[in-house]
């Protein structure tokens, strides 16, 4: 299979594209680089020894996705993952979230469906299911486009707008595959998480405390009606994630499906914290927070589906994905930026 990964120089891109070429399909990397750089797409072909092509362009410009589809295609699938995803940042730059997390779809389906793909592949989040009551949450929890955040709705809108597409093409293999909260990096130490700026995730903020670039971890609230009082997230490990990818790809069944990617075993912030700590060998510095607008005791999934209907299932743990974070973060401490043996110069 011949595969275009829109976003493909991003965390789960790369982590995505490595299990793909591990899997015996071919890659090209589609991605503007505004958070990530092309030494991702360089460490990928050091992982796998095979090549990933990177072709820097904006997925939203029609004309610039139908020139990757006549240089390096055909494709048979488009794996969507271009989007801003800073949740807090969503809530100050909406018409930015909307143009580019919606226009970057819409371009890649008009383009692909015009040029025969089979298959499109949405990266989703949980953060569409909007009620805590449904805890775990399936795949026919209720969701809503009446959510907290701009990053959230964009990611419902485009469900629905998929939904919409598969019901007028139903050849089409349309995926959704809600993720729930990816950690950890590559066993090789080559590629992992590197947000540009302060990170707005717990483990890659974590890391950079670890590493001396932050002073402490900021832990929010305490008071949670949870076990040690503070949040609960399914934390899952970005390998796991990026093989629940290649899975749905191989399922290969038209038509228009959803799937929770998750662990379905939630972890508090203070147990990520804790097993960081350990994968380092020390303790490090943090303080307790007023709570901040938005966030709920807990979020985490059943993913029985996935396990169900594409012999998936998440096989890694927190300790696994602390130990691989670490790894990566200790090896490039200025992330991408950071020189290793054999990037290009």
């Amino acid at each position: 299979m011949r595969v275009l990964l829109a976003g493909g120089a991003g965390y789960v891109g790369t982590h995505t594209a490595v299990a793909l070429l591990d899997a015996g399909h071919e890659v090209v990397l589609l991605d503007d680089l505004s958070n990530t750089s092309a030494r991702a797409a360089e460490r990928v072909e050091r992982i796998t020894g095979k090549p990933a092509p990177l072709v820097v362009a904006d997925a939203r410009d029609d004309d610039a996705v139908a020139d990757v589809f006549d240089r390096l295609g055909p494709f048979d699938a488009v794996v969507q993952l271009a989007a801003f995803k800073a949740v807090g940042e969503s809530t100050q730059k909406p018409l930015d979230y909307y143009a580019n997390n919606l226009g970057t779809t819409l371009a890649l389906l008009r383009v692909g469906i015009a040029r025969g793909i089979r298959s499109f592949l949405f990266s989703s989040t949980g953060t569409v299911y909007s009620d805590p009551a449904d805890l775990p949450f399936t795949e026919e929890s209720t969701t809503s486009v009446d959510l907290s955040n701009p990053y959230s709705k964009s990611k419902r809108m485009n469900e629905a707008i998929l939904e919409d597409v598969a019901r007028v093409n139903p050849e089409l293999d349309i995926t959704i595959l809600r993720y729930f909260n990816p950690v950890g990096a590559h066993e090789s130490g080559l590629i992992g998480e590197d947000p540009a700026g302060i990170p707005n995730n717990l483990m890659p903020y974590v890391q950079r405390v670890a590493v001396g670039e932050l002073d402490r971890i900021g832990i929010f609230g305490d008071d949670y009606d949870t076990p040690d009082g503070t949040g609960l997230r399914d934390y899952i490990h970005v390998v796991d994630l990026a093989e629940g990818h290649v899975a749905a790809l191989e399922r290969g069944r038209p038509g228009y499906d959803v799937f929770n990617l998750g662990t379905g075993r939630p972890v508090s912030v203070r147990e990520v914290i804790a097993s960081f700590e350990r994968a380092v060998g020390r303790d490090l510095p943090q303080a307790v927070l007023p709570r901040r607008a938005g966030d709920v005791a807990a979020t985490y999934c059943d993913p029985a589906k996935a396990q169900r209907e594409l012999d998936w299932v998440a096989t890694r743990t927190i300790d696994d994905a602390s130990v691989d974070a670490w790894r990566w973060q200790s090896a490039n401490p200025q992330g991408f930026a950071t020189e290793v043996d054999g990037d290009a110069t």
